[in-house]
């Protein structure tokens, strides 16, 4: 009898851990995935070796917004994270370090800090998206992305516009190192 118990006591101890493991498998392939920032592009927003946590679920039941921040799968095989700019149907152009959407201008909070650091010249040289892409608008299912640290990002700016469905996730929560905690604004 008492080697019977511990026959039963293992297998629960197992299927327990077998649950465990499967939720958080699940979890992680479906709806939320760790990721480190590998570079300076989105200085200063991001740092080189933040931790973020990213949300696979928004895109799947939503469509994307205005200045999310985006982790994709770029043309190199490999992830970047950016800033979204441009919506499919718009037109993107910067001019004197302004942007303009459909014409009209917009204000880059998140670029504040960064533009009042600047010893010298501008942070985004002049564009219009028919100039860089040769598309008047971003195309349908895409999106124009750039990272925040406009003179070292590579962005729709030198690969084109990204597909939305390259898109893992969105992201808004620095979670290491402990000191830079944040949620991203927009």
């Amino acid at each position: 009898m008492n080697h019977l118990k511990k026959k039963n006591e293992w297998w629960e101890w197992t299927k327990a851990l077998l649950i465990a493991v499967s939720i958080a498998a699940v979890i992680r392939f479906f709806l939320f995935t760790p990721i480190v920032v590998d570079g300076l592009s989105m200085m200063p927003t991001l740092h080189d070796g933040n931790r973020m946590i990213v949300n696979k679920l928004n895109y799947k039941i939503s469509e994307p917004a205005r200045f999310d921040v985006v982790v994709f799968h770029a043309p190199e095989n490999r992830d970047y994270i950016k800033r979204v700019i441009g919506l499919p149907g718009d037109k993107i152009s910067y001019e004197n370090d302004q942007l303009f959407v459909n014409g009209k201008p917009f204000a880059e909070p998140y670029l504040d800090r960064y533009k009042d650091e600047l010893n010298s010249g501008i942070l985004t040289g002049d564009f219009t998206l028919e100039e860089l892409t040769g598309e008047e608008m971003v195309p349908e299912g895409e999106l124009f992305v750039m990272g925040d640290n406009r003179r070292y990002s590579k962005d729709s700016r030198h690969i084109g516009t990204i597909s939305i469905d390259e898109v893992i996730g969105d992201t808004r929560l620095v979670f290491w190192p402990f000191e830079e905690i944040q949620v991203l604004s927009k």
